[in-house]
């Protein structure tokens, strides 16, 4: 799936979320007015590279691209390598031709968003390595930065990663406080049932085998193993037959990943795609 593709899929939700995006980082960090930037002659166009400095894979370019155009509308960005494309440390991304004055404001911002989408996309596609050749997927969580929701769960597209659901007003996910408060697992089932809502995914979240066979009998179709061990993992997978969707949780890394993958569960959400990543080093330099 291209760029555009992927776009699409989101729905307009995505697009308006860019450009909300870029909105609040524009106005957060130049305000009325950046003083810095007054040092540079008015009028003098420039050209400059901006260079990754990691092992990366390239994502957040329309982020970029938005910020630069918001203020900059005849900047020329010249992207070297596609989004999604895997790089090597030192290589020129994109070469860029502006006035100098709003190249210099929107730098920071620019890439800001560059360096966080760029770390998500990085870590999912390890992820996804990392289980290649079993027949399970992995997703994300809803463990994501105010405000940056969409634009992480793209990135995680990006990597090859599936989004869980996007959020709330998605599709439900039963966990234990909701089981508690509605009564039991097959009453939270059936009050889902009434709702009366048959597109809405539903999920429910169990802990131990015991309510795995009680969520399998009240007719879960998808079922979240939270904190299962290896051999617990085995045996739901036997107990669950194919007839609901198993999905991993709890306790994932990179050291683990792959064995959880080999138990035969279909989903593995990992909440630190998106919450415990290092920022991808990416360096802007004026060349004239």
């Amino acid at each position: 799936m291209n760029r555009s593709e992927l776009f699409q899929s989101f729905g307009p939700a995505l697009e308006l979320a860019l450009i909300k995006n870029v909105h609040d980082a524009i106005a957060e960090d130049m305000g009325n007015t950046d003083w810095t930037g007054l040092l540079v002659p008015e009028g003098k166009r420039c050209t400059a590279q901006l260079l990754c400095r990691d092992k990366a894979v390239v994502c957040g370019q329309d982020w970029f691209n938005g910020v630069f155009n918001a203020l900059c509308p005849d900047a020329r960005l010249d992207w070297r390598v596609p989004e999604g494309h895997e790089v090597q440390p030192g290589t020129v991304v994109c070469e860029i031709d502006a006035n100098a004055r709003p190249l210099l404001t929107a730098e920071r911002s620019a890439m800001n968003y560059l360096q966080l989408l760029s770390a998500v996309a990085t870590r999912t596609r390890h992820f996804v390595r990392l289980i290649q050749g079993t027949n399970a997927s992995i997703l994300d969580t809803r463990k994501t930065l105010p405000g940056m929701r969409l634009a992480q769960k793209y990135a995680v597209r990006v990597g090859g990663g599936l989004n869980q659901r996007l959020a709330l007003y998605d599709g439900i996910l039963i966990k234990e406080n909701h089981i508690a408060a509605a009564g039991g697992i097959a009453q939270v089932l059936a009050n889902a049932d009434t709702l009366g809502a048959p597109h809405v995914s539903v999920q429910i979240e169990v802990e131990s085998l015991v309510q795995l066979e009680e969520a399998l009998q009240a007719g879960a179709k998808s079922v979240l193993l939270d904190n299962f061990g290896l051999e617990a993992m085995r045996v739901a997978v036997e107990v669950n037959k194919g007839r609901a969707i198993l999905e991993a949780s709890g306790g994932v890394n990179e050291h683990t990943v792959r064995a959880i993958a080999e138990t035969g569960v279909d989903r593995i959400s990992i909440g630190s795609l998106t919450k415990d990543i290092t920022a991808v080093d990416y360096s802007l330099r004026v060349l004239d």
